[in-house]
């Protein structure tokens, strides 16, 4: 069954794992099989849909390349695989993509970029500027420079924080089975796929079980930690096999698979987030046209803030009050203390001037803030 989760996802997260992207035995590119993705990443953009992919296998081609034995690689052995791998795989995706008149941008991430607000801020205006410009970023771990206490650890998980980070409305895990079951297939004869999963419970958690392998960190135990984050934000996600040409094709016709069902929508959920776990670092006193202005739901511009309190840094979350004191809601400010008091009160026009850049106009997105009821309505 096609499901409307997938027909209406705007923003789409694809997760490709080293075991489906390398030939286990020769090391190399699964280049025909990549090519019919890459097909139907080309068919969703055309129907005006955005793709991130996040991509593993720079470590595998790299492991061939310079013929490292097989097994677990030492931390300094996976970096230099990574560094020669990472040169193949980009240029793959480059040269594919091209032949389908897509542009590739290659957006290497480690754990401090998706937990640290201002770096988080900074990935996520870099990605989904990469989108308005038509590019399609494909995302791995920085594993060049990733040490052990830094690392992700597998590309379920941050796949799903990419998810997180851009708002996506559909994650895609593409794994070497078609889905969450009751038990190991490969053990169990009588285990059955789950369709759909509304929550989390310790019961599914029990089912995933771990079944990684030499090429692939994760397993479906990873991939029920991603679906934990993705659901969190908002964001549906889908387990489906990639060992068929034309994955992303074969969701959409209603192939076999396991969707994890969020309760509300990326930018809800996102609000909830900002508005109540997040410690405010200052305050943003606006004045009575900035009031108006955000009730209508647009952005806070620098023009309509009177006075700030605290010290911030670009990221950080803000209390936004009005004339009279009282809280309109919170935000994540773009511009840090120092910089936010050199602009206030002036045109987004004149950032630029002032600073010598403007990363952006507005002090606080509108899909960064986090209004109350009564202010915005």
């Amino acid at each position: 069954m096609v499901r409307p989760e997938w027909t209406n996802a705007r923003r789409i997260v694809v997760k490709i794992g080293s075991a489906l992207l390398t030939d286990r035995a020769t090391g190399t590119l699964k280049a025909e099989w990549l090519a019919t993705l890459l097909d139907d990443v080309a068919a969703l953009t055309a129907a005006g849909k955005q793709v991130v992919l996040v991509s593993s296998g720079a470590i595998a081609l790299g492991r061939h390349t310079l013929k490292l034995p097989k097994g677990p690689l030492e931390l300094e052995q996976s970096q230099a695989a990574a560094a020669v791998g990472q040169i193949s795989l980009a240029h793959a995706y480059q040269e594919m993509f091209g032949a389908r008149g897509l542009v590739a941008a290659q957006v290497l991430m480690t754990l401090g970029d998706t937990e640290e607000r201002r770096r988080y801020l900074n990935a996520r205006h870099t990605i989904e500027t990469l989108l308005d410009l038509k590019a399609v970023p494909v995302v791995n771990e920085n594993d060049t420079v990733a040490t052990t206490e830094i690392r992700y650890g597998d590309n379920d998980r941050l796949s799903a924080r990419v998810a997180s980070m851009v708002s996506a409305d559909c994650l895609v895990l593409l794994s070497d089975i078609d889905g969450l079951y009751t038990a190991p297939p490969n053990a169990n004869a009588d285990a059955k796929r789950l369709d759909t999963v509304t929550a989390i419970t310790p019961e599914i958690e029990a089912m995933a079980g771990d079944v990684g392998t030499e090429l692939s960190k994760g397993g479906m135990k990873t991939k029920v930690e991603a679906g934990k984050i993705a659901l969190g934000a908002g964001t549906h996600m889908v387990i489906a096999s990639g060992k068929v040409m034309h994955p992303l094709r074969s969701i959409g016709e209603g192939a076999p698979c396991t969707w994890f069902l969020a309760h509300s929508d990326p930018i809800t959920a996102r609000k909830r987030w900002i508005a109540g776990q997040l410690e405010p670092k200052g305050f943003v006193y606006v004045d009575a046209g900035a009031v108006a202005a955000l009730a209508a739901g647009k952005s806070l511009l620098p023009a309509g803030v009177a006075r700030i309190e605290g010290n911030f840094d670009r990221g950080d979350a803000v209390i936004i009050r009005a004339p009279d004191g009282r809280e309109l809601g919170r935000g994540l400010i773009a511009y840090a203390r120092v910089d936010a008091e050199r602009i206030i009160g002036k045109k987004s026009a004149e950032i630029a001037t002032i600073l010598g850049v403007s990363r952006c106009d507005e002090l606080i997105h509108r899909d960064d803030m986090a209004l109350h009821r009564s202010s915005s309505t």
